[in-house]
């Protein structure tokens, strides 16, 4: 199960997929970084970046049950993330499409992100199980909110996609109090007093 370098896992698996897919196409050289808001207002000449700008809890699993583990001991529930990013391409107008385009094809071809990419391109190699994986969707922004996501570098906004990686489970190491089944019940009654 996902441990708590599951967030970077996630972004070095989207970055590594892309990279290794340009290999042997046009986009051979490219690069593909990882930005926040500071590198926004300094960004490359040419290249794409991803930008993680919000994380949130996913609403629909949000009650999860405890995690068993294969010895048996339950741990604190997982906590179910969302993670959105931005895919920003950087270059000329026209380059900039044709990597929009491509990056989009390349993703789309391959939406359920599997462990074996989640665990190849980070420091770790065991951040998720072998039965999980990351689906890296669209995520539908309304004009106002890509403004406002772009307010941190107004004069260097561009065309970028936004995704959301959804349902990245980030498992608790806390194991949960177990007690022994209730086999009997002891009630005491207080007698009233009269007088």
């Amino acid at each position: 199960m996902a441990a708590y370098p599951a967030i970077a896992a996630a972004s070095e698996a989207i970055l590594g997929m892309l990279e290794s897919a340009a290999a042997g196409t046009e986009f051979t050289g490219t690069r593909f970084e990882h930005y926040g808001s500071k590198e926004l207002n300094d960004p490359m000449a040419d290249g794409v970046s991803l930008w993680l700008y919000r994380i949130t809890v996913n609403g629909a699993l949000r009650s999860l049950p405890p995690r068993l583990a294969p010895d048996g001991t339950r741990y604190r529930p997982s906590l179910p993330l969302d993670l959105h990013y931005l895919l920003v391409a950087w270059g000329s107008p026209l380059r900039q499409q044709r990597l929009l385009g491509w990056c989009a094809r390349v993703i789309d071809d391959t939406p359920i992100v599997p462990v074996g990419l989640l665990n190849h391109y980070g420091p770790e190699r065991d951040v998720f199980g072998p039965d999980e994986a990351v689906e890296f969707v669209w995520d539908p922004l309304s004009q106002q909110d890509l403004y406002d996501i772009w307010d941190v570098a107004k004069e260097h906004a561009q065309p970028a996609i936004p995704y959301v990686a959804r349902m990245v489970l980030i498992d608790s190491a806390i194991p949960m109090d177990e007690f022994p089944l209730v086999q009997t019940r002891d009630v005491g009654y207080a007698t009233a007093v009269d007088g």
